[in-house]
């Protein structure tokens, strides 16, 4: 019995000692991070909380904002809308995306829209899985997908807007309701727009990546389309708002130049044809590129975007490679690195900030260029630390990928409330948020139909009766206030394209991204 007994004890303790270790094991997995530059990170697979609930918000705007016949419809006082948009083309233009607070489907917009959710797809789709939230991204990018398709019926007819702006702004009323009509605009060879034309281009090539593993036969659709899209772009050139000039009121193109060769890095990417590198590292991006001068990505301005995009091309290459030696690509990467030193506010070109610490350039919209900026930063702080090339020099200054993530992150905090109004920018995140948010679907309640003159929803001072969840707001002015009041436009309107942005940025801190070397 003694010997028995002490049998017992031995393996007793054995087995609790590996119980111990089993324990430690499990709560290393679960709570691991590992340090880069004194910085501690997420493991892959392992979602940060706050920023994927955070995610899980941003991506619901997306369904806030569709139109036409919805499916599997999550919003209670959202419904069908719009269907017969196209219906003067014998076109279905049903679906796609109200661009903000307002009806009308501008396609500039709604293509950036697309591309920018189709590249945080391409990156940080792991995260969005393990946050389980890539079915709703997917969802999202389908239904702006199968818009722009229809919206290209021939090679050089693209219809880029549905509605009229001046009228529809005149109107307060819920899209289910509307009656008005919705006049059909497009560029043709006689009436060009590059920049919109190429910008559809760039979301169709990025998409076509994003479906190429589960949907060959769409993704190849889109890929046709985007190749298509890009030659009428560059054999008619002219911007759509000089065609079109009274839309220079609402979303003005500077330049088609920069569309173009954010185009051609996306078909580059899509179909691993040297022709669209060379195309942006030639000739083309001597005279559009402005390289070696860093700026600002946004809507209007693609540049940024795609100097870091193709910097991926520069990352990645292999050694002694034609690809690794192009002088072209060597520029655009230059520039990207630039880029990032007036992103990072311990380097000598730091750009202002707000004592808050948010960037700020633009009055209107002021996250725009912030959150744009962060996501970038995110994606090349990933791209520095998958390729091992992890240092960054600005004016003498090294830094590292852990710097550029920390300003990423600093910038998604403050607009989730790390602010001096202590505030939520994202409706529908934390206890503090816009209550007034421009939107008229939000602040009409869903049994009401109040014609063209609903006015009175939009004067009244009291919070929406419906959350517009995932809506990012306009933003605080370069004081760090904000006045939440409806008729306050350019603070308090949300716009579809921020939510990609938003949405890109937070699937990059969500968890730490183990980005492919090729997104083909």
């Amino acid at each position: 019995m003694a010997r028995c007994c002490g049998c017992s004890v031995r393996c007793c303790c054995w087995l609790l000692l590996l119980t111990l270790v089993a324990l430690a094991v499990t709560a290393t997995v679960v709570f691991i991070r590992y340090r880069n530059g004194g910085q501690v990170f997420p493991l892959p697979g392992v979602p940060d909380p706050k920023y994927a609930e955070a995610l899980a918000v941003a991506l619901q705007f997306f369904q806030v904002q569709k139109s036409g016949k919805l499916v599997n419809n999550e919003i209670p006082w959202r419904g069908d809308s719009a269907l017969d948009d196209g219906k003067e083309a014998k076109l279905d233009l049903s679906k796609g995306m109200y661009d903000a607070g307002d009806h009308m489907k501008f396609g500039f917009t709604l293509a950036f829209t697309g591309t920018m959710l189709s590249w945080s797809v391409l990156e940080y789709g792991g995260a969005m899985g393990a946050a389980k939230q890539r079915d709703a991204a997917m969802d999202a990018l389908g239904w702006m997908m199968d818009f722009l398709i229809n919206a290209h019926p021939s090679d050089d007819v693209l219809y880029i807007q549905v509605g009229d702006p001046k009228a529809d702004h005149k109107c307060w009323e819920r899209p289910e309701t509307m009656s008005e009509k919705r006049p059909l605009t497009k560029i043709t060879t006689k009436a060009p727009g590059s920049d919109v034309a190429a910008e559809t281009a760039a979301a169709m090539a990025a998409a076509s990546l994003v479906y190429k593993p589960i949907n060959g036969t769409y993704s190849s659709s889109l890929l046709d389309h985007a190749e298509r899209l890009f030659a009428f772009a560059d054999k008619h050139r002219g911007s759509y708002t000089r065609t079109f000039p009274e839309l220079s009121a609402y979303y003005n193109s500077t330049t088609y130049q920069d569309e173009l060769l954010w185009a051609a890095s996306w078909l580059y990417h899509a179909t691993g044809n040297r022709s669209y590198l060379s195309y942006a590292t030639g000739k083309n991006g001597k005279e559009y590129g402005d390289l070696g001068n860093p700026r600002y990505f946004s809507w209007d301005d693609k540049r940024a975007g795609t100097e870091v995009l193709l910097s991926r091309v520069s990352f990645f290459a292999s050694d002694g490679s034609d690809v690794a030696q192009d002088e072209g690509l060597g520029s655009y990467k230059d520039t990207a690195d630039a880029v990032m030193c007036i992103l990072l506010p311990e380097s000598d070109t730091a750009a202002f900030r707000t004592e808050g610490g948010l960037l700020y350039v633009a009055e209107w919209n002021s996250l725009q260029h912030p959150v744009a900026s962060a996501f970038l930063a995110a994606v090349y702080s990933d791209y520095m630390s998958a390729s091992g090339k992890t240092e960054l020099t600005c004016s003498g200054k090294s830094f590292r990928a852990a710097d550029l993530r920390k300003f990423a992150k600093s910038q998604a905090d403050y607009v989730l409330g790390d602010n001096p109004m202590k505030l939520s920018y994202l409706v529908g995140y934390g206890d503090s948020y816009p209550q007034r948010v421009h939107h008229r679907g939000a602040s009409i309640p869903a049994d009401v139909d109040t014609g063209c003159n609903g006015q009175e929803w939009l004067k009244t001072p009291k919070p929406n009766p419906n959350v517009a969840t995932g809506a990012l707001v306009g933003g605080p002015f370069k004081n760090d206030s904000f006045i939440d009041d409806r008729e306050n436009v350019r603070q308090n309107e949300a716009t579809t394209y921020n939510s990609a942005l938003i949405v890109g940025l937070l699937s990059g801190l969500a968890s730490t991204s183990s980005v492919a070397q090729s997104l083909s």
